[in-house]
């Protein structure tokens, strides 16, 4: 199969897997999957399962309990059995039973202590690699103090630092989600650095410098200066793919040298607040 084919046919699947990130709360049959990239639907499953190295069952299943854990984790007062039925499922036993058994924990566990780095391992799925072209702006911007909460370790664990900022950010007030800007700061490429060494930053925008807290968030500056923008859409796990075509063929062509700080997001929206196909993140690489 020659790569024009190849890469016809992974836009077939990603087709897919768009759809049903944006119909997860709908029934979804392989009969009604295979029709949206015009598969037969008496071969769609073994296809699914071959291209992504999982069932579209198992697929669709883990989708809606990604998206149980994040309320699970980060709003602590919905009730499980709430959260069970959003996720499709008849009775909390039944949604007790499937988490359990797909992450080694039940609900009420993983809700007083996530497991983020078993959980993160679900989660690797052969999907198709997005090569969309992004959209450059040039844009100036302005200098902003931030309460940051650092992260040092896993990727896989930064949920746990993301939680130990929400608790300090409501037990203050100091930096309201709905009227401040959220941001990350990527220090490492979590592809190339070693587990025990990456670092990322969540932090929140604040008018004053941070007191000393328990949850050990600090003040510090995103500098203003010019920064090249793309803005990615839908979930924070492909985030990559917005990220890679900026460093691999925009900045080679583009005559910028890049500035001493490092690349950082801005989210625009926030899960769980906000479905994962519908999130926005934008992406700034400052410039000299």
């Amino acid at each position: 199969m020659n790569d024009d084919r190849i890469s016809r046919y992974a836009a077939r699947f990603d087709k897919v897997l768009a759809y049903i990130e944006a119909h997860l709360d709908e029934p979804l049959t392989a009969e009604r999957l295979s029709r949206v990239a015009h598969f037969s639907r008496f071969h769609f499953d073994r296809q699914f399962a071959d291209f992504l190295g999982t069932s579209a069952t198992r697929y669709l299943l883990l989708l809606r309990l990604r998206r149980a854990s994040f309320k699970l984790a980060f709003q602590p007062r919905i009730r499980i059995i709430d959260i069970a039925l959003e996720a499709g499922f008849e009775n909390p036993e039944s949604f007790s039973r499937a988490f359990r058994h797909i992450f080694g924990q039940s609900p009420s566990q993983f809700r007083r202590q996530p497991d983020w780095q078993g959980w993160s391992e679900r989660y690797r799925f052969r999907l198709p690699e997005r090569n969309a072209t992004v959209q450059v702006e040039i844009v100036e911007i302005e200098s902003t103090l931030i309460a940051a909460l650092e992260h040092l370790g896993p990727a896989e664990k930064v949920n746990d630092s993301v939680a130990r900022f929400i608790d300090w950010r409501k037990s203050t007030g100091l930096s309201p989600k709905d009227s401040s800007r959220t941001f990350g700061i990527a220090y490492d490429n979590p592809d190339t650095t070693e587990p025990s060494r990456f670092r990322f930053d969540i932090a929140g925008e604040v008018q004053a410098q941070v007191p000393p807290n328990a949850q050990g968030v600090v003040t510090k500056e995103i500098p203003c200066g010019r920064c090249a923008r793309v803005r990615h859409l839908g979930s924070h796990m492909r985030i990559g793919e917005s990220i890679y075509p900026l460093y691999r063929n925009w900045l080679p062509g583009s005559g910028e040298e890049l500035r001493d700080f490092p690349l950082f997001f801005h989210y625009l929206n926030l899960l769980p607040d906000t479905p994962e196909n519908e999130l926005v993140t934008d992406i700034y690489l400052p410039l000299k």
